[in-house]
């Protein structure tokens, strides 16, 4: 069977971080930990070498074509966010679309993907201090500011900068398995799971106390421990607090419900 095709867009003028998530992810071949290898693309817009937008320049090896057997495509970011995206671009997502593959609009990359009309009367996310502005462009959409991600099922779309990793170990447990991601996280020491409803900010932080660090304490505790069993239980007594007590603190301090963040 052969590996699953993922291309990256790339453009002048992108953020190496935005462009080094689906990098991180998909592009390292891990098949060693028994994790599954992705052929993994980056597709240039403009011909010839790209420069970022922190001085670097970079040489692409593929352009759009490369997008015409893809299994899932991902735009990583996008700028000039009143222009339209290029014609090309618009078409080989489509095209893309069409096939089978599955589009996917990290952070502002979510502005390049609504111009294709695929996320028309569909829910989106994107980065929370651009949600009005992608609204106030595709009305059509239903903008979610709060979340950290989206799954249309063929079309993906996550939150702004480190929502995006989310995003992409989303797709990796959707197309692989749960162990697969697990693993995964583990290599790059991420958050084995955060669910796209999660908040994507806390507006009033939990001030510290003793009780709040033993909360961290025993957080990490359960980080540190994956493999074993965690019930709300015994972690709500390790941190020190009533399960109610706890329950309430981790759902204003992590944005979601202790079950949903341990799955």
């Amino acid at each position: 069977m052969a590996d699953p095709i993922v291309a990256a867009i790339a453009f002048d003028g992108i953020s190496p971080f935005h462009l080094s998530v689906p990098c991180l992810v998909f592009a390292e071949d891990r098949t060693a930990l028994g994790l599954p290898r992705f052929d993994f693309r980056v597709c240039a817009i403009e011909n010839g070498p790209i420069r970022t937008d922190a001085g670097l320049t970079i040489g692409v090896p593929h352009g759009l074509s490369a997008l015409d057997d893809a299994d899932i495509v991902i735009v990583p970011s996008w700028k000039n966010l009143e222009v339209p995206p290029p014609a090309a671009l618009i078409e080989a997502l489509r095209r893309a679309h069409r096939r089978g593959a599955l589009i996917v609009g990290l952070c502002l990359g979510t502005f390049a993907v609504a111009a294709t009309g695929l996320l028309s009367g569909r829910r989106a996310a994107t980065h929370w201090a651009f949600s009005d502005q992608l609204q106030a462009l595709y009305p059509d959409i239903l903008v979610e500011p709060e979340v950290l991600y989206i799954d249309n099922g063929d079309v993906v779309t996550s939150a702004g900068v480190a929502a995006g990793l989310d995003c992409c170990l989303h797709i990796v447990r959707a197309r692989c398995g749960a162990e697969a991601a697990l693993r995964l996280a583990r290599q790059i020491v991420l958050s084995p799971h955060r669910q796209g409803g999660q908040a994507q900010f806390i507006e009033r932080p939990i001030a510290r106390t003793g009780n709040a660090d033993r909360f961290t304490q025993a957080l990490d505790a359960v980080r540190k421990t994956l493999g074993e069993t965690h019930s709300l239980d015994s972690v709500a007594d390790a941190a020190g607090l009533t399960r109610r007590t706890f329950t309430r603190r981790f759902q204003k301090s992590i944005g979601t419900s202790f079950g949903d963040w341990l799955i």
